[in-house]
């Protein structure tokens, strides 16, 4: 079993930025890559960024040249950096653990106010 958890999130003005992170316990030997996701109100879950083991990334074009996806192996925690946020972003973002079975986090929720 893997556990993730996230923090980070929060209420930002427009332009401005934050920074999520997943710390991941557990079985981590299971985990064959990482990814961010977002649920925007009244909207279905969607990929925001996602990183390999081999810490190549990927991300959605919406979010391109203002988020970036990056990890800290030391302390089995992935991060998003988001900047230059819009209100568009609002979101609970949620972070995903690629593996056997897949492992979600609980969410944390990100609000970009105008």
């Amino acid at each position: 079993q893997v556990r993730l958890v996230e923090s980070g999130g929060g209420l930002v003005q427009a332009g401005g930025s934050l920074r999520l992170s997943c710390a991941a316990s557990g079985f981590i030997s299971n985990i064959n890559g990482m990814g961010w996701y977002r649920q925007p109100p009244g909207k279905q879950r969607e990929l925001v960024a996602t990183i390999t083991p081999s810490d190549s990334t990927n991300y959605a074009d919406s979010v391109k040249g203002r988020f970036t996806i990056f990890r800290e192996n030391s302390k089995n925690t992935v991060f998003l950096q988001m900047n230059s946020l819009k209100p568009e972003d609002t979101a609970v973002y949620y972070c995903y653990a690629y593996g056997p079975s897949g492992y979600w986090g609980q969410g944390t929720q990100v609000i970009v106010s105008s």
